[in-house]
């Protein structure tokens, strides 16, 4: 979810995993390389609210496939940790159950964009909708940007990401690892590397 603090996880997970001798890729998405970072610019502008679902979708899965092709793949190849801040979960929940487009539609565009790569491992940090869209909220007035297109969402939409999230965890428990984020930052890092460290 917005706002759970995922992004400063990520990072303290990469470091921790460098510190073990590790080569680690840190990406997001959208975003990633310069060509997916120019799409993300469309995706997250507040001023874009008029982008259709359709657009959306295909425009989150452009900026996928980039960052697939250019960085993810070549750095599975050299042997390194991929980690990234977002993957086809999200579009899964955000387009797929947020905007109604659909299970399918997904499935369809990752089998074009990802071909059949799917993490190994996903962590949801927790936090209820509520939480999620005040915490974004709070980030975007402290820190001033216009990718706020997502966050600017009504609570229902989000209502309805935070039930497909659990929903997608409860359907694979084994990959899909919920993780409270309500908890303190230091707290959260433990419980991620508890899960983290059966793996590597």
């Amino acid at each position: 979810m917005d706002g759970s603090g995922k992004t400063t996880q990520m990072h303290r997970l990469a470091e921790r995993l460098r510190s073990l001798g590790r080569t680690v890729l840190e990406t997001a998405e959208p975003g990633g390389p310069p060509i997916a970072r120019k799409i993300r610019r469309i995706l997250l502008d507040s001023a874009n609210q008029e982008l259709s679902p359709t657009t959306e979708i295909l425009l989150y899965f452009a900026s996928r496939a980039q960052n697939v092709d250019q960085w993810i793949q070549p750095a599975l190849g050299r042997g390194e940790i991929v980690l990234s801040d977002r993957f086809t979960d999200s579009s899964l929940v955000y387009q797929g159950v947020g905007r109604g487009l659909g299970i399918g539609t997904v499935s369809d565009l990752d089998r074009i964009a990802c071909r059949g790569l799917k993490p190994d491992l996903t962590i949801l940090v927790d936090v209820d909708a509520e939480a999620s869209l005040a915490r974004a909220r709070s980030r975007n007035q402290a820190e001033p940007h216009c990718e706020t297109r997502m966050d600017d969402q009504a609570i229902e939409f989000h209502l309805k990401v935070h039930q497909a999230y659990h929903a997608l965890a409860a359907a694979e428990p084994g990959r899909v690892k919920l993780v409270d984020g309500r908890a303190g930052m230091d707290e959260i890092e433990r419980e991620v590397w508890s899960i983290v460290s059966a793996h590597v």
